[in-house]
């Protein structure tokens, strides 16, 4: 008799946990909790994305999921913000379609706060890296290319920026005449150009190289000046990064 009430009791701590209710949690597994006592700025990213999810599976808790989540992707919300549908519900137990639509929609709108905010302030383009870092909320993660024209005062100030055109995979058609007849109308001095290579392969292909010429020879006659052409796109390592064809001699 003994025997048989032992091998009803939990064997470990998590079994023991997946048999309370929620409200029989520790405060440091129950996040909404948290949150509410304590404030948003005291959750770690896994209690964060545990709310999102709501619950775990059977012996794990939803921030034990969080974590394991978070763990696979390097604790890295940008390389977690890469991953879709399939490769959330397929890799993880207990992760189904909602929950993994919750966590692509929030880290959506975090990209989309970012990218409000930079549009919102003054930004003057300094170097390759800046403007690297005020386009690429629009154009990383994208499945198609896209061109994009940045346009600048004489300080250097953006004044506009607009995408020129979208394509396929591996190439997207521009019109030149487009490019400048917005600078004409912004009354810019000078102008970037930045296209997003979806492959990952930063490297200008000879049509990146015969375009940018283009764009040079166009600017020359208008006398306005193209000061910088990136691409941009995640590389071989997960990391956002781009090419610039001015810090390579290319402009």
């Amino acid at each position: 008799m003994g025997n048989k009430e032992n091998n009803t009791q939990p064997s470990d701590s998590k079994e023991r946990k997946s048999a309370l209710t929620v409200k029989d949690w520790a405060l440091e597994d129950r996040p909404r909790e948290k949150l509410i006592a304590k404030g948003k700025k005291e959750l770690s990213n896994a209690e964060l994305i545990a709310i999102l999810i709501g619950s775990g599976s059977v012996g794990q808790s939803a921030v034990d999921l969080a974590k394991e989540i978070l763990k696979s992707n390097d604790n890295d919300l940008s390389l977690l913000s890469r991953q879709g549908i399939k490769e959330l519900t397929h890799d993880f137990k207990g992760m189904g379609e909602a929950k993994a639509v919750s966590i692509i929609a929030a880290l959506e709108l975090g990209y989309r706060m970012l990218s409000d905010n930079i549009n919102k302030q003054e930004y003057y383009f300094k170097d390759s890296l800046s403007l690297f870092n005020y386009i690429s909320p629009s154009l990383l993660d994208l499945p198609v290319e896209e061109f994009w024209a940045i346009y600048l005062n004489i300080k250097n100030k953006v004044l506009f920026k607009q995408r020129i055109s979208l394509g396929g995979i591996s190439n997207t058609p521009v019109d030149i005449r487009r490019i400048f007849a917005t600078a004409l109308e912004k009354n810019a001095v000078s102008i970037a150009v930045v296209h997003n290579h979806p492959s990952g392969i930063l490297q200008p292909s000879r049509e990146d190289k015969a375009l940018t010429c283009r764009i040079l020879d166009a600017g020359k006659l208008l006398n306005i000046k193209l000061i910088e052409h990136l691409i941009v796109g995640i590389d071989e390592n997960n990391h956002p990064d781009y090419y610039s064809f001015h810090d390579n001699g290319l402009i």
